[in-house]
């Protein structure tokens, strides 16, 4: 069923379907499977721009559920972290909008059968798979009730009112195997987009909202306090020292471009520059000279106080993980200079278009 596909929407549309089935739904309409489509589209379009099956020439979307997101967007301004519950009620509210509906419709056109397109021929009567929907749709049914049992048929209804009606041998299969079919979907859809998105890092990262619960910082908080207790830190983003009582951890390249929490790019920040920097690029010539001047500060104390070096291989766990901040960046004897040269190589970034100047 993940065979050859040629949009993005294949991945979303079986997703949805055994998330369907996990809820212990027999059948859904094209609009319900679709809602959920876009329920699931949604964070990583709008959080990241993430072209679900890339763009033409002249820059337009291809994907019609990538612009069923957009569209929902513009009708609403729901911010990219909205949950489920509220993406839902939006769609109800907006169902009548013609511009959303002719993208879900335009979505039911293909997807739907194409998806089943891998049990075709298979039994003793022969079809051409460039037939039309409603031929390739009659066939399917024929062809689940007699030699093969399909994941689903369809009803009669038109348009994004048609029911499809899960086999209650699938509905057990994939209800047994529920992790494994969702981490394999999850999978084929991760290589699609990452194929059609190459300048974007990360993409296994950049699906769902991140669980700020997952993200460990306490040991290189810990190292910060120490370091402030023996001497003061200066700002990044503006004048004066860290107030060692009220400061924040975060990171000099925000982490929705690097999509980690390594030791060489956290720094500690006055709290309220951090929230006004969110998750804008630093200019690089205004700001990268202190920030090094930090991190070189750091590493010269960590191998000159014991207690700090302790500190500091707390964070090989969840901090420390690059080979080149390990082996080059962060080993004993670097000059100023050196330290600040590997750093800056490492992090340097090519392509600014969105810069951050408070």
């Amino acid at each position: 069923m993940m065979n050859s596909p040629s949009y993005c929407y294949k991945f979303y549309w079986l997703e949805a379907i055994v998330q369907l089935i996990s809820a212990n739904r027999t059948e859904a309409t094209y609009d319900e499977i679709i809602n959920k489509m876009i329920v699931n589209a949604w964070f990583p379009v709008q959080e990241y721009h993430i072209h679900l099956s890339g763009i033409y020439g002249d820059g337009d979307v291809k994907d019609n559920l990538e612009k069923a997101v957009s569209r929902l967007y513009e009708l609403t301004q729901l911010p990219s972290n909205a949950n489920e519950i509220q993406i839902m009620y939006k769609l109800v509210e907006f169902s009548d909008d013609k511009e959303l509906h002719s993208y879900k419709t335009e979505l039911t056109k293909n997807v739907p059968y194409k998806a089943l397109s891998g049990f075709a021929n298979k039994g003793a009567e022969k079809i051409n798979l460039e037939s039309s929907a409603g031929r390739m749709i009659a066939y399917y049914n024929k062809l689940s009730g007699s030699e093969l049992l399909l994941p689903y048929t369809f009803g009669d209804d038109k348009s994004l009112k048609k029911v499809v009606t899960f086999n209650d041998g699938w509905i057990q299969m994939i209800q047994d195997n529920m992790v494994s079919i969702i981490g394999w979907i999850k999978y084929e859809k991760i290589k699609w987009l990452q194929n059609n998105n190459p300048e974007v890092p990360g993409i296994v990262y950049k699906l769902a909202q991140d669980d700020e619960k997952a993200r460990k910082l306490d040991n290189v908080r810990k190292l910060w306090d120490a370091i402030l207790e023996i001497r003061p830190v200066k700002n990044v983003f503006m004048d004066g020292d860290i107030n060692r009582e009220s400061y924040a951890v975060d990171h000099f390249i925000p982490r929705n471009f690097v999509m980690n929490d390594e030791l060489w790019n956290l720094m500690p920040m006055d709290p309220i520059q951090n929230m006004k920097k969110n998750k804008k690029l630093p200019v690089w010539e205004e700001y990268f000279g202190q920030f090094a001047n930090n991190q070189f500060m750091m590493y010269e104390m960590i191998f000159d106080k014991p207690g700090l070096l302790k500190l500091y291989k707390h964070c090989y766990k969840d901090n420390l993980h690059s080979i080149w901040a390990i082996q080059e960046l962060y080993r004993k004897g670097n000059s100023a200079d050196e330290f600040r040269s590997i750093l800056d190589k490492n992090t340097q970034t090519s392509h600014i278009e969105i810069s951050y100047a408070p």
